[in-house]
């Protein structure tokens, strides 16, 4: 019964069921494969990613404290205490996450993540013990860093899309 019902509706534009259910999955496709979609997927994806993350440094469950209390001791260590660094780093996170979700901040979150990705690379360089197992052989410190190429990569599709 549900099929006839299925074939009545389609059979209004088409002839045959065949194309009525090709016409379907091309609309739904199209619809749901649509760059507008994309764009909601990718501001959707940064905001779970950097909220996630800036909340678990925020509650102290990072695993990536003792690599960014690393990199602190190398780089600001002379600016101010690591917990109140920490703190503001988790709360800058999540202000990237919440921020994202909004096309009115693309402007300000594009150069927010960019400050963000500058400083997540640093431990590729100031850190290659931390980062590098050999040559080209990142560990997986250097792999969660490198992951970052995607946040860039989804950050340019929001930007380019929202241009047009």
């Amino acid at each position: 019964r549900y099929v006839c019902v299925c074939v009545d509706i389609f059979e209004f534009y088409y002839t045959t069921f065949p194309t009525a259910v090709v016409y379907f999955f091309h609309m739904f496709a199209t619809s749901f494969f649509s760059q507008a979609n994309a764009v909601r997927a990718s501001r959707l994806a940064i905001a779970l990613v950097y909220f996630w993350f800036g909340t678990l440094k925020l509650l102290g469950f990072s695993p990536a404290e003792p690599l960014v209390q690393d990199l602190f001791q190398h780089t600001l260590g002379w600016l101010m205490p690591f917990s109140v660094f920490y703190i503001l780093f988790a709360l800058f996170e999540m202000a990237i996450g919440v921020g994202i979700l909004f096309k009115k901040f693309d402007r300000v979150m594009t150069y927010a993540i960019a400050a963000h990705l500058i400083t997540t690379v640093l431990p590729l360089f100031v850190l290659p013990a931390t980062s590098w197992s050999g040559f080209m052989i990142p560990t997986l410190v250097g792999q969660y860093i490198l992951k970052n190429a995607l946040i860039v990569s989804a950050v340019i599709t929001i930007r380019a899309a929202e241009k047009k």
